[in-house]
């Protein structure tokens, strides 16, 4: 089911299907990725329990193998509605038979989108419900149309809020972490200019950087800042070797598994490990000009 928020300034949609943004319009123009199975039919997918892939497709977790797929369940998962106003909306997804079979914990993830003028704020709360220590991660995956209406893709750049000198984290090419590093130049210490070669070995993941960054170009007026206070990881993605027209902007927790390594869940790096009972809370938020 879709869910619409509206204010003077902007029209949202957010899918009950992994509570995920669907749309973001203003003044007739498009912001979100509206998905195309030839580039990639996500808009902006909520990752949980985990970040990226694991080794292998599976994690051990008191002696036992679990089977868990890319980025988790709850992108595929439906949530109910538990709050909802004109700005306003809730979205929470808790286990279920089909969760326990791969990921043996008993927990609550509330969403919960607010819109206030021209920003649009995503607050996350993951809640322990059950009696056994759970190892869990959260991450975010919006996509954005580019160009958003002027100019060409690469006329379009990403600048961090203020000067940083960021390290790629290097994968291997099955998209696995190496454990290697390598700085990252940017243009003015703060730009990245936006080619699709820039993807060609699929996404580009950095720590050490702001907590905001922006989608701009000198053709437009429009962007988008995404805010996110407390995310170790940024990731940028689009489909590799293609002219895909969007681009990823992703904050995330955690990260995927070693290369060549099973992860043990209890040892997982990157992992919140949430007390029974007890609660994880998460922001960002994502403003439309």
């Amino acid at each position: 089911m879709l869910y619409t928020l509206k204010n003077d300034s902007l029209c949202v949609k957010i899918s009950s299907l992994g509570a995920e943004l669907t749309s973001v319009t203003k003044n007739g123009c498009e912001y979100i990725w509206q998905g195309d199975p030839d580039f990639w039919e996500g808009q902006a997918p909520i990752l949980f329990p985990i970040c990226g892939r694991l080794f292998g497709g599976s994690y051990t977790y008191g002696g036992k193998e679990y089977q868990m797929d890319l980025h988790g369940f709850a992108r595929s998962s439906e949530f109910s509605l538990t709050k909802q106003s004109d700005t306003e909306i809730a979205l929470t997804l808790t286990q279920s038979d089909s969760t326990m079979e791969i990921y043996p914990f008993e927990f609550e993830l509330t969403i919960t989108y607010t819109l206030s003028e021209n920003k649009l704020s995503s607050f996350v709360c993951i809640k322990n419900t059950g009696n056994a220590v759970m190892p869990a991660t959260f991450g975010a995956h919006p996509g954005f149309n580019v160009p958003l209406d002027n100019g060409n893709f690469d006329d379009w750049y990403l600048e961090f809020s203020e000067d940083c000198t960021p390290n790629e984290l290097v994968l291997s090419s099955a998209c696995f972490c190496t454990g290697k590093k390598r700085p990252i130049p940017l243009e003015s210490s703060r730009i990245i200019r936006l080619c699709h070669e820039l993807f060609d070995a699929d996404a580009l993941f950095m720590d050490r950087v702001p907590n905001s960054i922006t989608l701009k170009s000198q053709c437009s007026n429009r962007f988008v800042t995404l805010d996110y206070p407390g995310f170790p990881y940024l990731g940028l993605w689009h489909k590799p070797h293609s002219k895909a027209p969007y681009v990823c902007i992703e904050p995330w927790h955690g990260l995927p598994s070693y290369d060549g390594i099973k992860d043990d869940l209890e040892q997982k790096n990157d992992t919140f490990h949430i007390l029974p009972q007890k609660t994880k809370n998460i922001s960002y938020s994502i403003t439309f000009g």
